[in-house]
């Protein structure tokens, strides 16, 4: 059986890699370093992980269906795609997201490792602060904006079983309304208390979550083809043709690709509890490809101009507004609200965990980093962030294109460069002679292709003369880093894969 740092052919015993297990011992001269370490941060045994296929799957029924990414899909009508095309489009995007899922999926399954302990290994031991902080940022306000983006839903729940609770709507604070606070604090609470049980907790929420989500989608479907009869436009008023459609598809597919760019940089964080290769790639198949077509059928529903007494349907939410019974609107609202949690928790609480424990590994552990984050993303007024065009298109813009280099370093590095043999132990190593240190702790190799790679990616996503290549920012950023990171490796260095399962904890608690 594979432990941590192994290159699995079968998820059997290692090959020609040659690993080889390190004695440890506690306060001796290899023992890992309090600043680099903790339970959290450790690799994981492989006996005892719990991250089955199915588990993996329901991460993508969820997320894949996140209210925002309706609102994208329907932009692809504005581009001039019919509803066949736009089905292609999130086809190709389905597949490429697929590939590199399984990519991103192995190294953790491989390492048992977390996303900011995978970046040391490109960046140094302490140049890995540089990824984790960029991803972890983006996740943090994320996380406030669709937590707010519940409230919304919340408070319609609330004000439909007690309408008197209007006039808490008409005193605000802070630029949110006195049933908003409270909805808000409502919600915020309940994710943190998920979180508090660790990755298991949030596994089962997530394993609970996915059915309840397809299912409820499946019957607001149904409910759209019989109130208006089913009748479709496949078809736009000046649909694309030739050349430009396919051009247009094909910005679509990457555009669906480049919104997970945020995931797929952090899914070791999942995968690392993974039972084995084979869950990692058939969860990641089946969640990703049925699901997304699944989610085009659904957009192709409401980019069909459908209408309901008149109101025309755009997303899930619309059609549960149209909803006559109050109970059943009430179930509804609550399933949308299931998914959004479910879609918060995996995509934007868990990374900040793991990149704030690894700023202070000694005093926050997954759950401290986690109140943590959550304390941040209520104190910068999330609703605020949301409602301000600026923030949301340059700061957290920026921040996103940085995230395609980011992907693109970490896994040349980790598949053509190193051919995944990694020395575990010595990324938990301050010594000035150990793999990771580099220089001061830091690869300058590594900050040296971010940059360029970066700004090309920002360049690319942000100027307005670049704007017909703007889709394809995420994959030009990823792909120049990773060139980039092939040829200024060195030459002629060899590698070797040391286990790091001395070090390794059983993936239980925040694992």
């Amino acid at each position: 059986m594979t432990g941590p740092g192994t290159s699995d052919r079968s998820a059997a015993a290692p090959t020609d890699d040659q690993v080889t297990a390190v004695p440890v011992a506690p306060g001796g001269a290899d023992a890992p370093s309090p600043r680099l370490y903790n339970r959290d941060l450790a690799p994981t045994t492989v006996e005892g992980r719990s991250w089955k296929a199915y588990n993996i799957f329901t991460l993508w029924a969820v997320d894949v269906h996140s209210l925002g990414n309706y609102g994208f899909a329907l932009g692809l009508f504005a581009l001039g795609l019919g509803a066949w095309q736009i089905l292609v489009s999130l086809g190709i995007g389905a597949l490429v997201l697929f590939v590199l899922l399984t990519v991103a999926g192995y190294m953790g399954y491989r390492t048992g490792l977390p996303f900011p302990v995978m970046s040391r290994i490109s960046f140094g031991v302490r140049g890995a602060q540089l990824p984790a902080l960029v991803r972890g940022a983006v996740a943090i306000a994320w996380f406030g904006i669709q937590t707010y983006l519940a409230t919304q839903v919340l408070v319609v729940m609330v004000l439909a079983v007690a309408p008197s609770a209007g006039g808490l709507e008409q005193v605000s604070f802070l630029g949110l309304s006195v049933l908003g606070w409270i909805c808000f604090l409502v919600l915020w609470v309940v994710q943190v208390a998920i979180l508090l049980r660790g990755m298991d907790g949030i596994r089962r929420y997530e394993a609970v979550a996915g059915p309840i989500v397809l299912v409820t989608l499946a019957v607001l479907s149904g409910w759209v083809l019989w109130q208006t009869g089913g009748e479709i436009a496949w078809s736009v008023p000046d649909p694309l043709t030739g050349g430009a459609m396919w051009v247009q598809i094909l910005a679509g597919a990457s555009l669906w690709t480049a919104i997970y760019g945020t995931f797929v940089l952090n899914f070791c964080d999942f995968t690392r509890g993974a039972v084995s290769t084979g869950a990692v790639r058939r969860g990641s198949f089946w969640g990703i490809l049925p699901n997304t077509l699944f989610f085009g059928v659904v957009v192709v529903l409401a980019g069909g101009q459908l209408r309901i007494g008149g109101q025309v349907i755009s997303s899930p939410a619309d059609v549960v507004n149209t909803i006559p019974n109050t109970p059943l609107l009430l179930l509804a609202s609550a399933a949308l609200l299931i998914l959004t949690i479910a879609v918060n928790l995996m995509a934007n609480f868990v990374a900040p965990c793991y990149a704030l424990s690894n700023l202070f590994p000694k005093v926050l552990d997954f759950r401290r980093a986690g109140v943590v984050s959550a304390l941040i993303g209520l104190v910068i007024l999330p609703w605020n962030l949301y409602d301000s065009p600026l923030v949301i298109t340059y700061f957290l813009g920026v921040l996103g294109a940085l995230l395609g280099p980011l992907f693109g370093i970490v896994m040349a590095d980790y598949w053509l460069v190193r051919r995944g043999r990694i020395d575990v132990p010595a990324l938990y190593s301050e010594a000035s002679g150990a793999a990771y240190h580099y220089r001061g702790g830091v690869n300058r190799r590594a900050v040296a292709v971010f940059v360029p790679s970066a700004l090309v990616a920002v360049a690319v996503g942000f100027v307005p003369a670049l704007e017909p290549v703007a889709p394809f920012s995420w994959f030009l950023g990823a792909g120049l880093a990773a060139l980039l990171t092939v040829l200024v490796a060195p030459r002629g260095r060899t590698y070797r894969a040391v286990s790091g399962e001395p070090l390794a904890v059983a993936p239980t608690g925040g694992h």
